[in-house]
């Protein structure tokens, strides 16, 4: 069973945050590109980013290595 990028972002945040039903996560897709939106309250923000952007940074690392063997670029924007 293949996981997509938006189900691993949503299952990492959803993991980290205290009120799981603030995450939601939007998939803008183009030819070469996908970019994810992370969105959760403004009180979890600080934890799904990290200290020092740890764990945003980590998030982006999976996502980039899952990306690249399919041949496309990926960015994660938290909003």
């Amino acid at each position: 069973m293949e996981t997509s990028m938006k189900e691993l972002v949503e299952t990492i945040a959803k993991a980290i945050v205290e009120d799981p039903t603030s995450v939601k996560v939007t998939e803008i897709e183009g030819n070469t590109s996908i970019i994810l939106e992370l969105s959760v309250s403004e009180e979890e923000t600080g934890r799904v980013i990290g200290r020092n952007g740890r764990v945003a940074n980590a998030m982006r690392t999976l996502l980039q290595s899952i990306a690249a063997k399919e041949g496309k670029r990926v960015t994660l924007e938290i909003i």
